[in-house]
């Protein structure tokens, strides 16, 4: 489907949107009303396509910017170019997409990463955070977690939603992933209670750091 234009596409979405689902992702702060299950359908007829990834984005539409994140080519973006983005992400699906599915995958992720935690803006902070928890995970190699924990204690309980949420997973990755701060980890979690009382349902693993870090220790132990 190379050649397509945003027309098209903008016009193949509205077919494919649902009142339904629109408002079942509103809540959640989502505008729009397309089943993902049919938006990466439609990523994987059109492939990658930057140059009509980079139009969709710019049509300010959420579901068209979710289509543009997934036939983008992610390496292809300049720093400035994520950080222009990221500011004009309104949505939290479209944010959470593009730090997981761009970000993390191009070259100035770390110089991002560095700017973003210390940007004013607790969204984009929490980006920040998102791209800290994935060196946690994956290269933690040269990150100071001690210093990690000490910002997380100081400022996770009264920080904003999506920052605090951020900062909690980031917690609790540092107690799963790294046993030689797992106590302190834990012991934050149980004296900030950030979390404590969100509804999970059932055989879903509560964001409650405690509870998370020792329910992921305990499935590693059992495999």
């Amino acid at each position: 489907m190379t050649g397509t234009t945003v027309a098209e596409v903008m016009a193949e979405l509205a077919a494919i949107e649902d009142p339904k689902t629109r408002e079942v992702n509103e809540k959640h702060g989502d505008d729009h009303g397309v089943h993902l299950g049919k938006l990466r359908e439609l990523a994987k007829r059109l492939k990658t396509q930057q140059a009509l990834a980079c139009q969709l984005w710019k049509t300010d539409d959420t579901a068209a910017r979710l289509l543009a994140i997934l036939i983008c080519r992610p390496k292809a973006f300049e720093r400035d170019e994520l950080d222009v983005m990221l500011r004009e992400a309104r949505t939290p699906k479209v944010h959470d997409w593009f730090v997981n599915y761009v970000v993390k995958k191009n070259p100035h992720a770390e110089e991002l990463r560095l700017a973003w935690s210390a940007d004013p803006d607790p969204v984009i902070a929490s980006a920040g955070w998102a791209l800290t928890t994935e060196r946690v995970t994956k290269k933690p190699e040269g990150l100071d977690l001690a210093g990690l924990l000490d910002v997380i204690e100081a400022e996770m309980k009264d920080a904003p939603d999506r920052l605090q949420w951020a900062m909690n997973h980031c917690l609790a990755q540092i107690g799963i992933e790294h046993a030689e701060q797992r106590a302190r980890a834990i012991d934050i979690g149980e004296r900030l209670e950030v979390l404590k009382d969100y509804p999970t349902p059932p055989n879903c693993t509560s964001p409650f750091a405690p509870i998370w870090i020792t329910e992921m220790v305990r499935r590693q132990h059992d495999r």
